[in-house]
């Protein structure tokens, strides 16, 4: 069964565009457009969709109020956010973004989403869904944000293998590759040190994705994970807590 997508855009030329990247991408069928937030909420009800192309910004009712009265239902469908404004790209992380794109959106960009969005499970949803609390009590974030040049790129926080620090930028090691941002590893690793490790000066780890610690000829040691073929080195500062977290999971 092909996922089922309502577009809602209150520009006719942006919902055409949309229609016929769809057009060209196939295996989605489209059920519904809509020119705000509260069409898309009936059409939601009457055509339960798996994905909403959403705007963000629109009369009647924004895209942002929308995807959060979405997050409320039992089984809400993943939104993906078109829009022109890329700075509303950290206010998208307090509703349940499945994906976020640039206005004109590109076939490609769409594909990447699409594929992204779909990706996104029941149990992923509901926790995407719950976080709005969370970050209200801890500020800790679901996604990390990227720009490329594919524009702004969303990398979900469980997708993440390894943080690694390299002069001013920081590589995202994720499920499907590696992205760059402008962020620090002492600014990570304090926002999300219940679920990394510090293995080195310049690298954080998932502790979700940590399987094993090797030994080299050189005495050094280095850490293996889980579903890449890569090692990283471990400083013997950290070699300890390493250990003892290992002996724990």
């Amino acid at each position: 069964m092909k996922p089922r997508i309502i577009i809602c855009d209150d520009e006719r030329l942006a919902r055409e565009r949309l229609v016929r990247l769809l057009e060209d991408i196939g295996g989605y069928e489209l059920v519904g457009l809509a020119e705000h937030g509260e069409e898309a909420l009936q059409l939601v009800n009457e055509c339960e969709p798996d994905i909403v192309l959403m705007d963000m910004r629109m009369p009647v009712m924004d895209g942002l109020t929308c995807a959060r009265q979405l997050a409320q239902r039992a089984s809400p469908p993943a939104i993906i956010f078109c829009t022109a404004f890329d700075e509303h790209a950290l206010e998208a992380f307090s509703v349940p973004a499945a994906g976020y794109v640039l206005k004109p959106v590109s076939r490609e960009s769409l594909r990447e989403a699409l594929t992204r969005a779909c990706r996104v499970n029941q149990l992923q949803l509901e926790s995407l869904r719950q976080q709005p609390a969370r970050s209200e009590r801890s500020s800790c974030r679901s996604h990390i944000t990227a720009r490329t040049h594919r524009g702004i790129e969303l990398i979900p926080i469980d997708e993440v293998r390894y943080f690694l620090a390299d002069h001013k930028y920081v590589t995202v090691r994720h499920e499907h590759g590696e992205v760059l941002i402008d962020e620090t590893l002492k600014e990570l690793e304090e926002e999300f040190g219940d679920r990394f490790i510090r293995i080195h000066r310049n690298a954080l780890l998932s502790l979700t994705y940590l399987e094993g610690l090797e030994v080299v000829a050189t005495g050094q040691y280095r850490v293996r994970i889980r579903g890449l073929d890569e090692r990283l080195v471990v400083s013997r500062r950290h070699l300890p807590e390493l250990r003892e977290t290992l002996h724990r999971v």
